[in-house]
């Protein structure tokens, strides 16, 4: 049977929606089942053997839904394979070196032994929500900075781990 994925996340303007559908689908692409949905709506994680969250970065912290999604579930978490990913810097730098994760995010990933996190670049785009998205995008400071390719090669890593772990099972 394959394994089951839970690709939660926290976003405001849809961009880490984004990453998280194209973690899913190159996990479905290497035979696993995953669901994706915002860390708000989920109820329960129990269904899943493994699960993915996502959160957007602002001002140096993760998105508040992706941090309560965490903090509700972090039992059923630390009994499952569990990955973290982050989405924010307006700028190549994700694409160009390893950024750590912020502190909250370094945290759980202690508390909940984490498997891994890895940072991508972030998109804000015209028409984004909130009064410092508009004001960065007036300054020309937006753009999408996600490298889809690093992406996929992260969730493949993800998808080769999980394979592996069902077949030594």
């Amino acid at each position: 049977m394959p394994e089951s994925v839970l690709v939660a996340y926290g976003t405001t303007n849809g961009s880490t929606a984004e990453i998280a559908e194209t973690v899913a689908g190159v996990l479905r692409k290497e035979g696993l089942v995953a669901d994706t949905a915002p860390a708000a709506t989920v109820t329960d994680v129990t269904p899943y053997d493994a699960v993915v969250v996502g959160g957007g970065l602002y001002a140096g912290r993760w998105h508040k839904d992706a941090r309560r999604f965490l903090r509700r579930y972090r039992r059923d978490l630390a009994r499952r394979p569990l990955w973290l990913f982050s989405s924010g810097p307006l700028d190549a730098s994700a694409s160009e070196k390893d950024i750590p994760p912020v502190p909250g995010v370094r945290r759980a990933m202690t508390r909940l032994d984490a498997r891994g996190h890895v940072t991508f670049g972030g998109c804000l785009r015209e028409g984004a929500k909130g009064r410092i998205a508009r004001m960065i995008i007036r300054s020309g400071k937006g753009g999408d900075f996600r490298d889809f390719p690093e992406i996929e090669a992260w969730a493949a890593r993800i998808a080769d781990e999980l394979v592996t772990r069902t077949r030594t099972s």
